[in-house]
């Protein structure tokens, strides 16, 4: 019980701010709450499963370098993509609203390849080599999708005020500036 509060504590402070924390911001005012919540979920409890799965078997030896620089062009990417926008018909944007399906699976990929070596992934790994798998798994788990929620409420909150031009620029510069990041951390440790 004890990995599981540590994990929960720690976790969820770690998230606080961090990009994926806003990525969940970004994405509550796109698509309603509860897909990109079980996206987040989702891709979560997958990153943290293998983390503490690395956890145990490696401790503190994971070479995030070459993860990291895949998730900083990816990051780029996905800010060109955001930037040129897509336009949807009539029909496929009243069945987008009608699917929850396309929103979890945008969520879930975008999540798992933005926790792929991030410090929540990191800090999962090093409270796995001290404390208990499953205890740290469960509790690093709802630490982040407690801290993702928080960002789901303001980004529906911001996103009602907000014109799409603006939220589809902040998202792109986001994406670029989490891309940025990500392939110069590797040069500065």
């Amino acid at each position: 019980m004890e990995a599981f509060w540590i994990s929960l504590a720690v976790i969820f402070v770690a998230e606080l701010g961090d990009k994926s924390q806003l990525m969940a911001m970004t994405f509550a005012t796109r698509f309603k709450p509860w897909p990109v919540l079980a996206g987040i979920t989702l891709a979560t409890a997958v990153v943290h499963l293998v983390s503490v799965g690395l956890g145990g078997l490696v401790g503190e030896f994971l070479p995030t370098t070459a993860i990291t620089i895949v998730a900083g062009i990816a990051f780029l990417g996905f800010a060109l993509w955001t930037l040129r926008g897509d336009e949807l018909t009539e029909d496929e944007a009243a069945k987008a609203k009608r699917t929850t399906r396309s929103a979890i699976i945008a969520v879930t990929v975008a999540f798992f390849l933005a926790e792929l070596g991030d410090k929540t992934m990191l800090a999962t790994i090093t409270l796995a080599t001290q404390h208990d798998w499953v205890g740290t798994w469960i509790g690093s788990t709802v630490g982040m999708v407690a801290a993702d929620a928080l960002a789901i409420v303001v980004g529906r909150l911001l996103g009602k005020n907000l014109p799409e031009k603006v939220i589809r620029y902040g998202a792109a510069a986001a994406f670029a500036v989490f891309g940025v990041l990500l392939l110069v951390e590797p040069v500065l440790t």
